[in-house]
């Protein structure tokens, strides 16, 4: 920033513009370019994050599926995340997954192509507003670097703070070609056009009709005649024209207030003195950080006790020494109290007043508030030098240090976000009794497996503060024990989850899977049930409410949550396939195939949706096409044993015997005890017409093991090992068994059995096998 030599010399609007200060003007264009994609290029290289991520983007069904007027009119509707309400945000989301899927890259790519956009646009705007080059150039340059803006542009769910920018700094170009010349309805139609999609953006945006008004006083100069200002305009009047976007502003705020009002904290929690006191040391604590920008991470824990009573104290003497510096000399300096006030002003919707969340204050939302400052600053500190000797070196040398101070700082903050593990271990370096910190640190740890270490922070969480805040640690905790298999001990973390708020879907629905584990169905159906009545559109919990009722053996209400879940997240593989085993059930042979067909459409690799498929078609007839498919779900798993035992059965009704009984051996490999299997093969080996393949002894062998799991109790399985004991010879046992298997049939009573039976039984007292035709 050598040019920093011309800080002083403002160019005029009206004066054309010469090729040379063309080209200038391109350059630094490029030059701000190139410095943000320097610092935040890396993140095309990065991960979503376990921090709103999942609720924005890769955990939002209607979102992962694109660009889809359902989900339009949803985000507009309902909100998105946290029922956050910022539409054009999510319809950004969705448009990234269409173009990229779940690329994680991509998305990052996206932020930083916004904030790029923002950083030229105010670059070109404040030259537009004031016709200082060199100080535009600066200012925009802090502000694509400045260790702050990481937040913004790294997170991928904070995507509405860049597309925000955007449209704000586009709303300012467009107000200062407005104001700059006779009244348009054209383009004050366009102002307030473009002040809408900022709203829709983000609702911080409602402040904007007052830096606007600022921005009358100075730099447009709008309350006097000036060359580029002709005629004045009465402070009354410039009000009455902000009446409009005053509008918009409120009923932003409205539809705000009632779609985000489950995440305002009530101010039972954090009563009205304890925001104040927050909300002036936050003020302070943010000018410090844009000086001293170290320590930075992505969630400040809320003082639940309250801030010291001294430090309220003193940060009500800075902002007071300060605003009164400005007050004094705001005649010499107009900069000095727009700079100040639009600092403050554009922090009011975000300062806690009314709180959303759980911190104390967040990087984020300095994104374009602290531009106020750094136009201050620059401003002050050229002015302050006019007149010295060397001032061309000093503001040029000083410049380019800070720039390249930003630059490093920006970039090793920005490779904290790198992936979850990263961001919060960082976090909890940089702050203390962070309780969020330290339970969504341990989400991220379970996520990578390490159930252990997620325990330990979820319980560190809870010994901070076990209140109500803390419900999702308890929560997580449970998730974690339940992952570990201390089923009991996850289910006592979801009752204490549900003592806090009884009312929490989450925990009702994780109380129910592991009720199920535990073979408690009745109870769990119960708590699927209030999980829904509290938010009747969540997929996982239709779904696993049809698979408990399916082992209840209430097939058609479980097809009825099966259909309810698809409604809500058509692309559920599992619940087309579990869908389309329960129309098994019920014999809807048709309807059952197209579900299994259009879960392998999701996911091909589905095996249990291939070998289900499979049963459908043999039920058809399609006996080869069936056979086609119990392969491929063998060749995806080639130890599913379930596959490799109806390959073999399917075989078997085709005439392969000798590849079935390879396939009811591989079957056995995988699964020493699988009973069906045993006695299939037993019979086969023991009846099977070509005697090349017959072998008693086996026969024997798996008939008995069979006969042994089944506790000596089964007619079917004394019949199989009364024919093996034929086979091989042994006929006075093959009597003795039969004998048995046929009184066992009598008592149950199975009279067609019984009859098969006793003809059998016939050729064994004459010594004779029984061998199939």
């Amino acid at each position: 920033m050598s040019g920093m030599a011309d800080l002083s010399s403002p160019e005029s609007e009206i004066r054309p513009t010469g090729l040379n200060d063309r080209w200038t003007v391109t350059g630094i264009c490029i030059f701000l370019a190139v410095i943000t994609f320097a610092v935040f290029g890396q993140t095309a290289h990065y991960k979503f994050v376990n921090f709103d991520d999942d609720l924005y983007v890769y955990g939002d069904a209607q979102v992962v599926r694109g660009l889809t007027l359902n989900g339009i009119a949803r985000v507009f509707t309902h909100g998105s995340g946290y029922d956050n309400w910022d539409p054009l945000t999510a319809i950004s989301h969705m448009l990234d997954c269409q173009l990229y899927g779940l690329n994680p890259g991509a998305h990052h790519l996206t932020n930083v192509l916004l904030h790029t956009v923002t950083v030229i646009l105010l670059f070109l705007v404040l030259r537009q507003m004031t016709g200082f080059l060199w100080r535009s150039a600066f200012v925009a340059a802090v502000f694509a670097i400045h260790p702050l803006r990481v937040e913004s542009v790294a997170w991928i769910s904070e995507r509405k703070d860049v597309l925000s920018g955007v449209f704000f700094m586009l709303t300012l170009g467009a107000y200062v070609r407005y104001a700059r010349r006779s009244w348009s309805p054209a383009r004050y139609g366009l102002v307030v056009f473009l002040f809408a999609l900022g709203l829709l953006s983000k609702p911080m945006l409602v402040t904007l009709p007052f830096v606007l008004l600022l921005l009358d006083y100075w730099p447009l100069k709008r309350f006097e005649a000036t060359s580029l200002q002709p005629q004045h305009s009465t402070p009354l009047r410039l009000i009455v024209e902000k009446i409009p976007l005053l509008a918009l502003s409120f009923a932003l705020c409205v539809a705000t207030v009632l779609i985000e009002r489950t995440d305002i904290q009530p101010i039972e929690m954090y009563p009205l003195h304890l925001r104040i006191g927050n909300a002036l040391i936050s003020y302070v604590t943010y000018l410090g950080q844009m000086i001293y920008p170290a320590g930075l991470a992505v969630l400040y824990p809320y003082p639940t006790q309250g801030q010291p009573v001294w430090d309220i104290i003193l940060a009500i003497l800075v902002l007071a020494s300060i605003s009164a510096g400005i007050f004094f000399w705001r005649r010499k300096y107009p900069y000095l109290l727009v700079g100040w006030l639009w600092y403050l002003i554009m922090l009011v919707p975000v300062i806690g007043l009314i709180q959303v969340g759980l911190q104390a204050r967040a990087d984020r939302h300095t994104y374009l508030p602290q531009i106020g400052l750094y136009v201050l600053l620059t401003w002050a500190a050229t002015d302050l030098c006019a007149g010295w000797r060397h001032r061309r070196v000093l503001l040029g040398g000083g410049s380019t240090i800070i720039l390249i101070a930003l630059f490093f700082c920006a970039h090793k903050q920005t490779s904290y976000w790198k992936d979850s593990e990263s961001l919060w271990t960082h976090t909890l370096a940089c702050t203390s009794d962070n309780a969020v910190a330290h339970y969504t640190f341990g989400d991220a740890l379970s996520e990578k497996g390490n159930v252990n270490e997620a325990i330990a922070q979820y319980r560190m969480a809870l010994q901070i503060n076990p209140n109500s805040n803390y419900l999702k640690a308890y929560n997580n905790l449970g998730l974690a024990l339940f992952q570990k298999g201390d089923v009991n001990e996850a289910i006592a973390q979801y009752q204490m989850a549900l003592q806090i708020n009884p009312d929490s879907p989450e925990a009702h629905y994780n109380l129910g899977n592991a009720l199920i584990k535990k073979g408690n169905v009745d109870e769990a159906i119960a708590h699927f049930q209030k999980a829904l009545q509290i938010n009747p559109d969540s997929a996982d919990a239709q779904y696993n409410l049809g698979n408990a009722l399916i082992r209840k053996g209430n097939v058609d209400e479980a097809i009825a949550h099966f259909e309810m879940a698809l409604q809500i997240n058509p692309d559920n593989a599992d619940a087309h396939y579990n869908l389309g085993t329960a129309l098994l059930l019920k014999h809807s042979v048709d309807e059952a195939i197209a579900h299994f067909q259009k879960a392998l459409q999701i996911n091909p690799n589905f095996a249990e949706a291939q070998n289900n498929l499979a049963n459908a078609l043999l039920q058809k007839g399609n006996l080869d096409e069936a056979i086609a498919h119990f392969e491929m779900a063998l060749q995806i798993n080639p130890d599913y044993a379930e596959a490799q035992n109806n390959l073999a059965n399917a075989l078997l009704q085709k005439g392969n015997l000798d590849q079935a009984i390879a396939h009811f051996e591989m079957a056995l490999q995988i699964n020493p005890d699988y009973v069906e299997v045993q006695k299939t093969l037993a019979w086969v080996l023991a009846t099977c017409p070509q005697a090349s393949l017959r072998n008693g002894n086996k026969a024997v062998e798996l008939a008995q093991r069979a006969n042994q799991l089944t506790g000596n109790g089964d007619p079917v399985i004394l019949g199989t090992l009364a024919a093996a004991y034929a086979e091989a010879g042994r006929f006075p046992e093959a009597v003795e068994t039969g004998q048995r298997a046929l009184q066992l049939a009598q008592m149950q009573p199975n009279t067609t059995l019984a009859n098969i039976l006793r003809s059998q039984l016939k050729l064994y007292q004459a010594g004779l096998p029984f061998h199939l035709q």
